[in-house]
């Protein structure tokens, strides 16, 4: 079955954000390397490619291992609010439409079909960059890094999202590009379609390079 078919059949569509609707990945890769240094680590674009749908606090930790180095729970939370200022300073540069090939079309294309579209993304800041890049109104939804407890591959960022618009999993299809994403989608009980140029990803109903691959013309 192919992408559009897939979320045709479905009642709520379900969005990761970065790499999906969005690309703050470089501004997670400058700010993560930024605070590497300081331990006199270099993060690199292979070690941030894990951190793909991982919490904040996860990724800190991550990045700690990988650098050796050991610091109390009170400063690795200071290290995650430094590292969140220095992000948010790039989003802070971000505008109305710096959005993802074909995010608009398929947004505009769902409300149409009066689907729900709720967020599923383990960022704390997803509001402030949906606000920025002027999709916010698209969403019936959001669940973000601040709602939930467990990252990916849990599905409960997943789960509370169909939970939130009154949607049975089964009838929620998610967006993902991340495979700790699709693990939790699959978790969920839900469909998923991959966001994956790179062909990396595995364990999808279906795989788009970008959105606006899934041809909103056809049938």
């Amino acid at each position: 079955m192919n992408a559009r078919r897939i979320i045709d059949d479905a009642t709520t569509i379900i969005f990761d954000l970065d790499g999906v609707l969005v690309d703050t990945a470089v501004f997670h890769y400058q700010a993560w390397k930024r605070l590497a240094k300081q331990f006199d680590f270099d993060f690199t674009e292979a070690e941030n490619e894990q951190l793909k749908g991982v919490s904040r606090v996860d990724s800190l930790n991550l990045i700690l291992k990988w650098a050796n180095k050991e610091v109390p729970a009170e400063e690795k939370e200071q290290l995650a609010t430094l590292k969140n200022t220095w992000y948010l300073e790039l989003v802070e540069n971000m505008k109305d439409g710096d959005v993802l090939p074909g995010t608009t079309e398929l947004l505009i294309y769902l409300k149409t079909a009066r689907k729900n579209i709720a967020l599923g993304s383990a960022s704390k800041n997803a509001v402030r960059i949906l606000e920025k890049t002027g999709i916010l109104h698209y969403f019936d939804a959001i669940i973000d890094g601040n709602a939930v407890l467990h990252s990916k591959p849990d599905p409960e960022v997943f789960l509370k999202a169909a939970a939130s618009v009154g949607t049975a999993p089964t009838a929620c299809v998610v967006l993902e590009d991340a495979q700790a994403g699709i693990e939790a989608a699959r978790a969920a009980s839900m469909r998923v379609i991959a966001v994956d140029a790179s062909r990396a990803l595995a364990n999808y109903d279906a795989r788009v390079d970008n959105l606006s691959e899934i041809r909103l013309s056809e049938y």
